[in-house]
């Protein structure tokens, strides 16, 4: 049986979307993944998910700092004025390749990311999920 119900990832990065979904498939750690290139798209899909079925909001989401238009921090600043009755049930983590020391201390230091890991996602990264945040 899987952890979670839903995850969505947030990565401009098609074959790293891949490989993530392919990482949580196998460790049974979701039901259903979802996959965005674009931030854009992922927002409208959160917002719908609010709007019409607050229950079907992901349970997890990974998200990318750099990508082209919508990057990870105006993700959050948006996010941020999604319902924190739904968003308060989601764990937010940053996915990413930054090595900017300065991004990891910023994405830590934010209310809604519980954690930043740095790319590839690894079946010892959702282990440290599962046992720390779920």
């Amino acid at each position: 049986m899987s952890t979670l119900r839903r995850v969505v990832l947030i990565d401009d990065d098609q074959v790293n979307n891949f490989v993530c979904e392919s990482i949580i498939k196998n460790e049974k750690f979701a039901e259903e993944v979802i996959s965005f290139e674009w931030a854009e798209e992922a927002l409208s899909f959160l917002k719908e998910a609010t709007e019409k079925a607050p229950a079907s909001f992901p349970e997890l989401i990974f998200l990318d700092i750099n990508m082209p238009g919508m990057d990870g921090w105006s993700f959050i600043d948006e996010y941020r004025k999604l319902p924190e009755e739904v968003t308060g049930r989601c764990n937010l983590f940053m996915l990413s390749s930054a090595v900017d020391r300065k991004d990891i201390v910023s994405a830590k230091s934010l209310e809604e990311v519980k954690d930043f890991f740095s790319k590839p996602l690894s079946p010892e990264i959702l282990e440290f999920i599962k046992d720390e945040f779920i």
